[in-house]
């Protein structure tokens, strides 16, 4: 077995990314982590979730991750196949804690991304993402999270102007 440890860590480095622009609602970031053409297709025990396109993907997540939005995503155990020069596959072990205000209800749950890579111009990208939910919680709630920080709340999105 010949390992590719830069391609690995790269990889990784990815993903982590992804996760942390995602919780963050840095939508300019997240545009270097897809392909054009990226797709994903997220099956959740309440929902399911499938788009092409990164364009498309970025305007939907910025949609969901903005000032009435809590998120914490989490990746873990990555095994990563590095197959050719410019592909690769891995599969994540993720946790996760969303919580959506306008909607008073917490969703918390783990599920198994499993993704594929290609590598253009130096750089490896998202072509494909998908997870199925090992389990997923939702709960209501009528008393809102007593927040000490909220960091969606304190940043506006790129372009847009913050009320106050």
């Amino acid at each position: 077995m010949s390992l590719r440890l830069e391609d690995i860590e790269l990889i990784r480095r990815l993903k982590y990314r992804y996760w942390r622009c995602l919780d963050m609602g840095d939508i300019a970031g997240m545009r270097d982590v897809f392909t054009e053409d990226v797709k994903v297709d997220y099956i959740g025990g309440s929902y399911r979730w499938q788009m092409q396109g990164r364009e498309k993907i970025l305007e939907s997540v910025a949609g969901s991750f903005n000032s009435n939005a809590v998120a914490c995503h989490t990746g873990h155990h990555p095994e990563i196949d590095v197959l050719t020069d410019t592909t690769a596959t891995g599969i994540w072990y993720l946790t996760d804690i969303f919580i959506n205000l306008a909607e008073k209800v917490r969703t918390t749950g783990s599920a198994l991304y499993r993704d594929k890579y290609v590598k253009a111009q130096g750089q490896w990208r998202i072509a494909e993402s998908v997870y199925e939910r090992l389990y997923e919680e939702v709960e209501p709630f009528t008393v809102p999270p007593k927040l000490t920080a909220h960091w969606l709340a304190r940043v506006p999105p790129p372009g847009a102007k913050k009320n106050g």
